[in-house]
This record gives C-alpha cells, structure tokens and sequence, in this order.
C-alpha cells in the first residue's frame, strides 16, 4: 500500500483539522478508498497512488486557500474539494474587498465566487438578475451593495420589493395597518437590512422613505429614478408583473432582480415572468445574468444536502 505523508508548517493543526477534526471527517469522506490519519502536524494517508496524487493536489488548495483567508469551514472545504481549479473557487483578487462595514464590526463581503460574480456585474450593469437556489446569498449580497450605494450617495433610496403571492397581491383580508400586514413576508429583506444599518437608523430610513419595502403591486405607475431597486423572489412574478417591474427603471437608477425557478409558487400554468425574461433578455446589452449553484450555498451545511436531495427527485419527475 503506498503512503503519503503531508506536514503543516505554517498553519495551526487545530484549525487546519477543524473541532473535533471534522475537517479530517470531510477528507475522509471525499476520499473514502484512502485510509487517512491525522496526528500532530502531520496527515498520513494510504492507499492507491493516482487517489494520493489528486489527495495531495486537494490538500496543497486547502493550504493556500487557507494561508489566504486564513479561516477553513466546511463550505470552503466542500467548494475546494469539488472544484476543479483555483479559479472555480476563489473569487477575483479583489474578493476580500467589503461591501458594508455591518452592525457590531461585522463586515459584509461577497464569499464565494458567484457572489463575487455578481458584485462585479452590478458594477458594470445597470440591471442583474441573479438565478440560483435558496440559500446562496442573492438577496444578501444585493442588499448590501444596495446599502453600499446609499452610502456612498451613488443613489438617493433603495427600494425593495417582492411578488405578494402567498397574499395573493390582495392583503385587506389581514388584520392591522399596511406595515403590520407587509412586515412577516419582507421580512428576509428587512433581516439583511438590520445586519448592515445599526436599528434606529433603519427606522428613520425606513420612516423617511430613503428605504421603502412594498410588495410589487405597489410600482405599478412610479418611475424609480436615483435608486437601488432589488425585485426579490422574481420566479413568483407573472408576464404582465415582469415587464411591469422591468419597465419602471428611472434615471441613475439600478435594478436586481433575484430569484429561484425551481421554487415557483404561481397558480398551474401560469408562466414565471422570471423564467421568460431570462430567455429573451439573455443577449441584451447592459443586461447581466449571474447564475449560482450549491456551491454558493452559506447556511447551514444541511441546506446543501436538502438541496441536492431535492434535485434528485425533481430530475425523476
């Protein structure tokens, strides 16, 4: 049996191996014929040589992955263990850049490649749609270049907005005033906002309309000049919602449009105006889509699983 036998040099074992060496756990799994021990500073690993050159290939991009950032979790792990270069994994040079210094001293950046993707194609476009599965920071990472550009008076609002469907559009049948109504189904807009503006800022922005979150039935007939715009949960928008929302685009203005069309919730039959304006806005200059996948996933580990589970039986049907 051959053997391998890699040395950490400047890297702390502990954090290397991860509590309780879940991250040796992770290896083991992606490379269930090698027999891999970890002891000290040093990884032994046994088995077949074609499987230890690729182990010792992987193990060489955790090392300079984490001599970059200095931090390994299981995301990073599973996205450099499934990519196939560098470039599938790491974002652009200037990926530490921060988008938003947040509340507490937290500092909002793009995490993965996707993400940084799409930070970019909002510098060079006007309008990004940004396509991928719950979880992969699309709404997150336009929120916080949306608070980006109010910050740095590139715009004087920032408008969010999604298709009120599971209300139906028509929400007089719930009790209280229109904030309280509108206030459980924004919320995860809302919970990307009080990451990244202190809360009685947000208050006074909120109640001074320099931020106005509203359902989407509410555009109809505005011009959105001087705006960040973000349309969230697009794949719920019918045709005539779509072209609505796309045709209300102002001067100095920037729209995102995010979605994900394998969680539509329409009525049968009903086309998603998501869907359908990727298919004819996909050539349009000045128009950028920016897809993600699970790789881009930042919740908890198990969302990816869910994911992947998911895909397997909606391939079947």
């Amino acid at each position: 049996m051959n053997e391998l036998i890699l040395e950490l040099t400047e890297i702390s074992p502990r954090e290397f191996f991860g509590q309780g060496n879940q991250h040796i756990d992770l290896l083991k799994k992606y490379f269930p014929k090698l027999k891999i021990v970890a002891r000290g500073n040093k990884i032994k690993a046994y088995g077949d040589e074609e499987l230890l050159e690729e182990f010792d290939r992987r193990f060489t991009m955790l090392t300079t992955h984490f001599a970059k950032y200095n931090t390994l979790d299981e995301n990073a792990i599973e996205r450099v263990l499934t990519s196939n270069t560098a470039a599938d994994y790491e974002s652009p040079e200037k990926s530490g850049e921060t988008l938003v210094h947040g509340v507490n001293g937290r500092l909002i950046k793009a995490q993965t490649v996707n993400q940084r993707k799409l930070v970019d194609a909002a510098k060079k476009n006007d309008m990004v749609f940004a396509i991928g599965p719950a979880g992969t920071g699309k709404t997150y990472t336009g929120v916080a270049l949306a608070v980006k550009a109010l910050k740095e008076k590139q715009v004087k609002r920032i408008i969010l907005t999604r298709p009120a469907v599971e209300a139906g559009e028509n929400l007089g049948f719930l009790p209280g005033d229109l904030k309280e109504k509108l206030d459980p189904y924004m919320q995860p807009l809302y919970d990307g906002l009080r990451d990244m503006i202190p809360a009685e800022k947000l208050a006074h922005l909120i109640d001074t309309d320099i931020i106005q979150i509203a359902p989407l039935a509410f555009m109809r007939g505005r011009t959105l000049d001087n705006a960040f715009v973000i349309l969230d949960e697009a794949q719920n928008t019918t045709h005539a919602q779509m072209k609505m929302f796309l045709t209300r685009m102002g001067k100095n203005a920037k729209f995102m449009i995010t979605g994900d069309p394998g969680q539509i919730d329409l009525p049968r039959r009903t086309v998603s105006g998501l869907k359908e304006a990727l298919l004819i806005l996909k050539d349009v200059e000045g128009i950028e889509i920016i897809y993600l996948d699970d790789k881009d996933v930042i919740r908890h580990k198990l969302v990816k699983k869910v994911i992947d589970a998911y895909k397997s039986i909606e391939h079947q049907g």
